[in-house]
């Protein structure tokens, strides 16, 4: 059947349950890093992106079967690149998670977006709008409160690895935009192998954890990395890009807050001010796109 105007579909329904869903259970990715007894950021990469990488290449042998091998290799140069990108981003997050606090790092993240949005602009010709240059510049001067911050309470180092690690994905993404005829799901498994590599590397004599770090990390890469990406990359098919914004915000919400309520890690007053700013900017450009996307679809297509 088809809905109404105005009415939301079922498979919609269900989409936007999955984004829900996906995006509080990643937002517990901090506190399980902070539960961490005495992992650091190699050692939790390590262990982590092999369970990530063996949850993909699970989820590819069920979906492509045979076809697997042809699927990796379809995806060249680009997803190369595209891998080498996320697996930076992966190393760069960890870094943040463990020299700053959880809500510098998600903050920061929460202008992916708008990244994203200048990449776009500068490597795809796509245009930007002077409402996604406002709210860019508002995001932009909420993360330079946050680094400016980061100087005085010793996590400079912290933020500026989240800032890589938004830059990093924002790049992934666009590659992904430029080759949407490809399917990308493999550089999620390459970009696990590169961090693998990479992080046996640093630490290849000191990689080693208790139990309970081990199955924390196991939990990190399987569960909240693998299955709620999974679930994210179902529910974007059904919905709209400001849509998937506004539920990503979720994740960079909520993880703050699980680390404020059960470890009493407790953000700093520019830090509040400055990821509120990002965070506010991508609700309020987000919203204006629905809006735009609503006015659209009743007036319907206009003869030229």
């Amino acid at each position: 059947t088809v809905a109404e105007p105005g009415e939301i579909s079922p498979r919609r329904a269900f989409a936007m349950g999955l984004m829900v869903f996906s995006s509080v259970g990643i937002s517990f990715g901090g506190l399980v890093v902070r539960s961490m007894e005495v992992a650091d950021a190699w050692q939790i990469n390590f262990h982590r992106s092999i369970a990530f990488t063996a949850a993909i290449a699970l989820v590819m042998l069920w979906r492509y079967r045979s076809a697997t091998a042809m699927h990796v290799r379809r995806i060249g140069r680009p997803g190369l690149i595209g891998g080498a990108l996320l697996a930076a981003a992966g190393i760069a997050f960890m870094q943040a998670m463990t020299n700053t606090t959880i809500a510098n790092t998600l903050f920061t993240l929460s202008a992916i977006p708008f990244f994203t949005a200048a990449f776009a602009w500068l490597f795809l010709r796509e245009p930007l709008s002077r409402s996604t240059l406002v709210t860019m510049l508002a995001a932009a001067t909420g993360i330079a409160v946050m680094m400016a911050d980061g100087i005085g309470t010793g996590s400079f180092y912290g933020n500026g690895m989240a800032l890589v690690t938004a830059l990093c994905f924002s790049g992934y993404a666009i590659i992904v935009r430029k080759y949407r005829s490809i399917d990308m799901l493999p550089t999620l498994m390459v970009s696990g192998v590169i961090v693998i590599a990479l992080a046996a590397l640093v630490r290849w004599n000191d990689l080693a954890l208790p139990l309970h770090d081990l199955l924390l990390c196991f939990f990190l890469g399987a569960v909240m990395s693998g299955i709620c990406n999974a679930l994210f990359i179902i529910a974007s098919r059904h919905l709209a890009a400001a849509e998937l914004t506004l539920f990503m915000l979720l994740e960079f919400a909520l993880g703050p807050i699980w680390v404020w309520i059960f470890i009493n890690e407790i953000p700093t007053r520019w830090t509040i001010v400055g990821g509120g700013a990002a965070i506010l900017a991508v609700v309020l450009r987000a919203l204006s796109e629905l809006r735009r996307e609503s006015r659209e679809t009743k007036m319907g297509p206009i003869a030229s």
